[in-house]
């Protein structure tokens, strides 16, 4: 099996279009370790901007490569709204039901030639120590690569790290992530925060 979106609606193919043209006509660009597996589970972040999203879109789209994303169920419940997201390859989520969740993605993984699933784990854009897990779950259920990326505002580029690999250790796995965000320059640097309670610069912030 190797397509998996629904057909998108005209208004949906243009906004989508609306999202690919602010990501040329800004000067966006990718850089980093590419190309990218053909399986992997792309940890986005830090998420501090609703522009991030629209970097994710036009860097997939840049690249040729058709992710999914993950969003709140409500999202995709009702009208333009729910064909547009499907259509862009989102999988609507129902909070209290994490294990589910990583069963089905995880057969679809399976299912798939290739398949790249972007997951903001902060889960919000404010400043936060409790970056989800479960992105860690999926990769390491469906047995593939966890590869960090985010926008980097500094010079306008969507960067991808190195792809790494889980072995149920996620403390010793995702050292290299926090290494590589910190790399990056978000839009809102003060509303990062990692899950050792440190900011950009490593040193530690209240919340």
């Amino acid at each position: 099996m190797a397509s998996f979106r629904p057909p998108m609606s005209l208004p949906a193919q243009l906004v989508k279009r609306g999202f690919v043209r602010w990501f040329e006509r800004g000067g966006w660009g990718v850089a980093g370790d590419l190309p990218l597996p053909r399986k992997a589970v792309i940890m986005g972040g830090p998420h501090t901007s609703n522009w991030d999203f629209l970097v994710f879109v036009g860097a997939m789209e840049k690249m040729g490569i058709e992710a999914r994303y993950i969003g709140k169920a409500s999202l995709f419940r009702f009208g333009p709204m729910a064909r547009f997201m499907r259509g862009l390859g989102g999988i609507p989520v129902e909070r209290g039901m994490k294990n589910d969740l990583v069963a089905q993605i995880s057969a679809e993984y399976s299912a798939l030639d290739e398949m790249r699933l972007v997951i903001a784990p902060e889960g919000t854009r404010e400043a936060t120590r409790e970056w989800r897990m479960g992105f860690y779950r999926i990769a390491l259920a469906a047995g593939v690569p966890i590869v960090p990326g985010g926008p980097d505002y500094r010079g306008k580029v969507a960067i991808f790290g190195p792809p790494i690999w889980p072995t149920g250790d996620p403390e010793k796995d995702l050292e290299p992530a926090w290494a590589f965000f910190r790399s990056l320059l978000p839009r809102y640097p003060d509303k990062v925060l990692f899950p050792d309670g440190s900011g950009m610069d490593g040193a530690a912030k209240p919340l």
